[in-house]
Parts: C-alpha cells; sequence; structure tokens
C-alpha cells in the first residue's frame, strides 16, 4: 500500500504529540490489513471535504484521506474534529 502525504498532512503530523504520531502509525497498520475495520470508523465526507473519506486515530483526532487508485493514497490533512470541520 502506498500513502502519499499532503504538504497539510505532513504540517498537521509534525504538531502531534509523539504519543499520537505512534498511534498514527498504529492505525495505518490497521487500515493497511482493512480498510474498514470497525475501530478505524471509516465513513464517507461531505461538503467541503466531498469526494474524501476519514479515518478515527483517537476519539478527537482524525485523518481526512482520499483513495487514489488501487492501494493508493492520499493522506489530505490529520488534526482534531474542530480543526478539520469548522
Amino acid at each position: 500500500m502506498n500513502f502519499e502525504l499532503s504538504s497539510h498532512f505532513e504540517k498537521g503530523y509534525k504538531k502531534l504529540p509523539k504519543k499520537i504520531q505512534n498511534k498514527v502509525g498504529e492505525r495505518l497498520e490497521v487500515f493497511e490489513n482493512d480498510e474498514f475495520d470497525s475501530i478505524l470508523k471509516n465513513h464517507k465526507l461531505h461538503g467541503e471535504y466531498d469526494g474524501f473519506r476519514s479515518i478515527n486515530i483517537t476519539s478527537d483526532i482524525r485523518i481526512v484521506y482520499r483513495k487514489i487508485s488501487n492501494n493508493h493514497y492520499l493522506l489530505h490533512q490529520i488534526g482534531t474534529h474542530s480543526e478539520l470541520y469548522s
């Protein structure tokens, strides 16, 4: 599986505490095995993020992503629910 990181994602990721960065790695491993594993709470987005999907990293941290092609994903944004959707 290939993850492409947007500059928005990279900036947001660098701001996260190390503990949350580690959790991102764990969740992306789950994603690689099963994109729709229930722990990820994967769902479609609407409005500004129409065409994107979201997965949960913690109860408040989300990754907004888009599938580019088979096994190729753009990780577009990462942040808290309020940072991303307000």
